[in-house]
């Protein structure tokens, strides 16, 4: 089904989609990449909402624009045109430096190759970004602690990454990006480096914690296990999102 907005809502048995509370919307955004030899249309005018607590995936093709749109939607990349809310309040409003201090109160990020620091032990890769926000050392310990343990690695604490399986560092980031009590989490390829056991995994504890916690994801990826593991999967093509397909969850 092609769309031009699209708006948060899950799947019941019986019912057709049943609307969420907004938690980012997305108002007419344009990306444009300039190379100094052409302009490229990385986002095509997008209208996209997300509702609190929905899991959305977002597939398509290589270069049609998913890693863009997870960038501007979390504002890691800046927009040429449109707007982005996230709770109501406009990204594109905010200065650099303002956009990065939003991101570490009220965003988690999960990526493709873990990016911890590899001298670092689990619990400190887990509590630094607590630790970049000035929170006191015991209170950043305490609540890294806790994020371990909920994706089940507290036994694996003090190991380096070098130490960790895949999935066990992949645990470890999705642990960091919910240290800081986020909002929303973003995944970009968050399985891409797995095999398939730890790529099911890591999509098992995904929903679970959707499921207990009521996070919020926004995930970009190839694997369409994981796509369809979502409430809603949205395909892209050409900077513009062309299908929404509701699961259900």
């Amino acid at each position: 089904m092609a769309s031009s907005l699209v708006t948060p809502s899950e799947v019941r048995p019986g019912s057709g989609p049943v609307a969420r509370t907004p938690i980012v919307e997305a108002r007419g955004v344009r990306r444009v990449y300039d190379t100094g030899k052409v302009q490229v249309l990385a986002l095509n005018g997008i209208d996209l909402t997300v509702g609190r607590g929905e899991i959305v995936s977002v597939m398509g093709p290589s270069g049609c624009g998913k890693t863009t749109l997870l960038n501007c939607l979390s504002g890691l990349d800046s927009i040429d045109a449109g707007d982005v809310l996230v709770e109501n309040v406009s990204l594109a409003s905010m200065t650099d430096r303002q956009r990065t201090t939003y991101r570490a109160l009220h965003m988690g990020f999960v990526f493709q190759f873990y990016n911890l620091m590899p001298v670092l032990t689990a619990v400190e890769n887990v509590e630094l970004p607590l630790l970049l926000a000035h929170r006191p050392l015991g209170e950043a310990r305490r609540r890294a602690m806790d994020a371990l343990d909920l994706v089940g690695l507290a036994d694996r604490a003090q190991h380096v990454p070098d130490e960790m399986s895949g999935g066990e560092r992949q645990r470890v980031t999705i642990a960091r990006s919910l240290v800081n009590d986020p909002a929303i989490v973003w995944a970009d390829e968050p399985t891409g480096d797995l095999d398939s056991d730890n790529a099911a995994e890591i999509s098992e504890l995904m929903c679970r914690l959707n499921e207990e916690r009521g996070l919020t994801f926004v995930i970009v990826t190839h694997d369409i296990s994981v796509g369809r593991r979502a409430h809603r999967l949205l395909r892209m093509l050409d900077g513009r999102i062309v299908e929404e397909q509701y699961l259900g969850g």
